[in-house]
């Protein structure tokens, strides 16, 4: 069965001194890179925001960081501003294999939709060409590490499991923001929908 690694999210502003710091972010880069010699796919995902984006909270007068707002498209967690296009934060952290890269999806580049997963936007329904390109490829089973797996990772699993591949989440090589028991509740999510914790 054709196999892919998708690692999510793994940027400056996701690991230690960045924006959006994740606890041990960048412990996992060196067995992500271990890990990518298992697989004859690596597609790598990254945030990747304009200026003013409407999932930072700067973007709403008298919201507060973590606060949460109604979207079109439902709940919005208001986030510090990061993963600015073209800044040192939104580059994929400097000791990631980005060579053995076969592609790179970027999300969240429309100011108006936050984009969590590697597959949609938050709006459920724009796709990011991900699907796609596995399909063209015949790659069925994909194995997902990265940031963060209550937010990127977790809804990316569940996308892909909801579209029919065979989700593996490795959660040795990913890291959480945990934001008020999110942890807890993103990972009881992905075993209701059947995708392996490893």
């Amino acid at each position: 069965m054709p196999r892919a690694l998708i690692v999510i999210d793994v940027q400056n502003d996701f690991c230690p001194g960045g924006a959006l710091a994740v606890p041990g972010g960048d412990e996992i880069v060196g067995g992500i890179n271990r890990l990518m010699v298992d697989f004859p796919a690596v597609i790598l995902t990254q945030d990747w925001h304009p200026a003013r984006h409407s999932s930072f909270a700067s973007s709403h007068a008298g919201k507060k960081l973590y606060d949460t707002t109604e979207m079109p498209y439902g709940a919005q967690v208001l986030w510090p501003d990061h993963c600015i296009q073209g800044t040192t934060g939104a580059k994929l952290h400097a000791d990631l294999n980005t060579d053995r890269a076969d592609m790179i999806i970027r999300k969240g580049y429309n100011p108006a939709i936050d984009s969590y997963s590697a597959f949609f936007e938050n709006d459920r329904t724009t796709p990011t060409g991900l699907e796609g390109y596995l399909r063209t490829r015949g790659i069925s089973d994909l194995t997902m590490v990265g940031l963060a797996t209550d937010f990127c990772v977790s809804f990316s699993a569940l996308d892909a499991a909801r579209l029919g591949f065979a989700v593996t989440v490795r959660t040795d090589f990913c890291r959480a923001i945990d934001l008020d028991g999110s942890l807890a509740t993103a990972l009881d999510g992905m075993k209701d929908a059947g995708v392996t914790l490893a």
